[in-house]
C-alpha cells in the first residue's frame, strides 16, 4: 500500500463521539488550568499549547498508521490551544464574543473551500495524503476555536448560562443526528456539523464544571476535572478498539 492511501483518521462512530465531547471538554478546563488558575494570562498558554499542538501534528503526519492515543493527543491539543486562542481573541484583543465568532467562523469556512478547491472532497474518509493532511488539522484547529467563542457567547453574551448553553447544543447535536438517520443530507455536511457543534457543548459543559457558584458553575478543581475527564478518555480508548476510516476510492 502507497504511503497516500493509508488513512490515519478514525472511523466516525458512537465512541468517536463520545472521545471527541470529552476532549473537547478536557480543551476547555486544561486551558483554564493553564491560563487563569497557573495565571500564565491567554498569550502565554496559546503559546505553548500551539507548540505542543504542531509537535503532535507533526508526529502524527509522520506516523506510518493510525494510531488512537497519538490521534487523540492532537485533537485533545487542538481543543486547549483552541479555548486559550479564543480567549484571547475575545476578551485580550477586545473584539468580543460576536467579533471573535464571526472572524473565526470566515476562517473556518475559507478552510474548506480551498481544501475542497484543492482536492475536490472534504470527507473524512479522504484524509489519506499529507496535503489533505494539513487541511484536516488546520480546519479543525479553526473548527475548535471558534468552538470555544461561540460556547462562551451562547452561555454569556446570550444570557443563556452553562445549563441554557448545554440544552441549545445538545438540541442542534441531536437534530443532526435525526438528519442523518432520517434523510439523505450530504454525509460530509452533516459531520462537519456536528464536529464544530461538539466544541461549543464541551466549551459550556466544561465551564460549568469549574465556574464558581455564583457564575452558575459548579466550582470543581480545573486540575481534577482536566485528570478525570483524561482518564475517561484514555479508558475509552483503551477500552473500545478503533479502527482508521476506510479510505475513500
Amino acid at each position: 500500500m502507497s504511503k497516500e492511501m493509508v488513512s490515519k483518521v478514525p472511523e466516525v462512530s458512537l465512541i468517536f463521539w463520545i472521545i471527541k465531547i470529552a476532549a473537547t471538554t478536557l480543551g476547555e478546563t486544561g486551558g483554564d488550568a493553564m491560563s487563569m488558575s497557573l495565571g500564565l494570562g491567554y498569550l502565554v498558554s496559546t503559546g505553548i499549547f500551539a507548540a505542543i499542538f504542531l509537535a503532535f501534528v507533526i508526529v502524527q503526519m509522520t506516523a506510518k498508521r493510525f494510531h488512537p492515543l497519538l490521534y487523540w493527543a492532537t485533537i485533545i491539543a487542538t481543543t486547549t490551544v483552541g479555548t486559550t486562542l479564543a480567549d484571547f481573541a475575545d476578551r485580550s484583543l477586545g473584539i468580543g464574543y460576536a467579533g471573535g465568532t464571526s472572524l473565526l467562523l470566515a476562517l473556518l469556512m475559507t478552510s474548506l473551500i480551498i481544501w475542497h478547491q484543492s482536492l475536490g472532497t472534504v470527507a473524512v474518509n479522504s484524509v489519506s495524503s499529507p496535503k489533505a493532511e494539513i487541511f484536516y488539522w488546520v480546519t479543525i484547529m479553526f473548527s475548535q476555536t471558534l468552538g470555544t467563542a461561540l460556547g462562551d457567547w451562547t452561555a454569556d453574551s446570550a444570557s443563556l448560562g452553562y445549563g441554557g448553553g448545554m440544552i441549545v447544543f445538545a438540541a442542534l447535536l441531536a437534530f443532526i443526528a435525526a438528519l442523518y438517520y432520517t434523510t439523505n443530507v450530504s454525509r460530509t455536511l452533516l459531520f462537519w456539523a456536528a464536529f464544530i457543534l461538539t466544541r461549543p457543548l464541551g466549551a459550556v459543559v466544561g465551564d460549568f464544571l469549574d465556574k464558581p457558584l455564583s457564575d452558575g458553575g459548579l466550582a470543581l478543581s480545573r486540575y481534577m476535572a482536566s485528570a478525570v475527564l483524561l482518564a475517561f478518555i484514555v479508558g475509552c480508548i483503551l477500552a473500545v478498539p478503533q479502527r482508521a476510516a476506510a479510505r475513500a476510492h
